[in-house]
């Protein structure tokens, strides 16, 4: 049987880690790309080198020419600059809309029926501009957010209640920024609801910590965002798509009436098997809640208005 092979856009942090996960999970074979020379091909060997150590045998080429993500099955895209202190993931827009675009141009022309999945921050904004350029279905390219916000808002829970995260189940819908939906109604622990084990002040504050998750790593690193979690939930997606999970994830999908909202991509759940994103899962939302993503349906709007006038003016 072939192997699968998985293509890396981008050798920071993320793109790093994403290699790691992918050599002990032995999902493939794996290219990471950069533009930076010597960064993909020094990191590519620091994993191959401790393959007799944790087990694994993995094909794992460091490169500089994206001719080597040629049939790649999945494209995960990083490429981009990472958020600072005092950032916000919008501010990033300017910058990562040229990177993405070139990425999105090759991806096309080298690996024409991948999966994609993007991490690139402003997150909305960039999985709309991918799938523009590469031309691809719908199904076929999808931004990894709520895999993240979820695993976020089920950590602080469980800390705040002294509970394994494997007993806590919950969802974060909506764009991937400061108006993310946490959906309180599908927040259980245990079986039972949520509410029912936390004040409601004190899951407003954790909602909201929710919220301002990324900032926070952010500005205790200093130097940059976030690697270890991005990178664990993208795997997930890619090992739902590699293996036929027709797994139920939180992710930025294209949306096209599902919710009420059309010809935008947001936060909702989706089944990620083989097909790619197969089907969109409509929750019974809340008033409130419907009211929440519509706020932050507005803000995605918002957004890819902005990036489309940065393209306008450089094109």
């Amino acid at each position: 049987m072939a192997r699968k092979k998985i293509a890396l856009i981008g050798a920071g942090n993320i793109g790093g880690t994403l290699a790691h996960l992918c050599a002990l999970k032995q999902l493939g074979d794996v290219v990471l790309f950069d533009v930076v020379d010597g960064l993909p091909q020094g990191k590519a060997l620091d994993i191959v080198e401790a393959g007799p150590i944790e087990g694994y045998d993995i094909n794992l080429t460091g490169t500089n020419s994206y001719t080597d993500i040629q049939g790649a099955d999945v494209c995960i895209v990083t490429a981009g600059l990472a958020r600072k202190p005092g950032m916000s993931r919008d501010d990033l827009l300017g910058i990562n809309c040229k990177i993405m675009r070139d990425v999105s141009e090759n991806i096309a022309k080298y690996a024409p029926t991948s999966f994609v999945i993007v991490i690139t921050n402003p997150l909305d904004a960039m999985v709309t501009l991918c799938k523009r350029v590469t031309g691809f279905p719908k199904n076929r390219v999808v931004g990894q957010a709520g895999v993240l916000d979820s695993s976020r808002y089920r950590t602080f829970i469980a800390q705040e209640l002294h509970v394994s995260v494997r007993n806590v189940t919950a969802m974060v819908l909506g764009g991937h920024g400061d108006d993310m939906v946490p959906v309180r109604s599908y927040c259980q622990v245990g079986g039972q609801p949520v509410e029912q084990l936390i004040p409601g002040p004190r899951l407003e504050a954790i909602e909201d910590r929710t919220r301002k998750a990324g900032g926070e790593i952010v500005a205790l690193l200093k130097t940059g965002s976030a690697f270890y979690s991005p990178a664990s939930a993208a795997i997930q997606m890619a090992e739902a798509f590699l293996f036929d999970k027709k797994q139920i994830l939180p992710c930025a999908a294209y949306l096209e009436g599902e919710y009420s909202i059309k010809d935008v991509y947001f936060g909702v759940p989706v089944v990620i098997g083989a097909g790619g994103i197969e089907r969109v899962v409509e929750l019974r939302l809340s008033d409130k809640e419907k009211s929440e993503m519509q706020v932050s349906v507005s803000h995605v709007q918002e957004l890819v208005t902005a990036m489309d006038n940065v393209l306008a003016q450089k094109a």
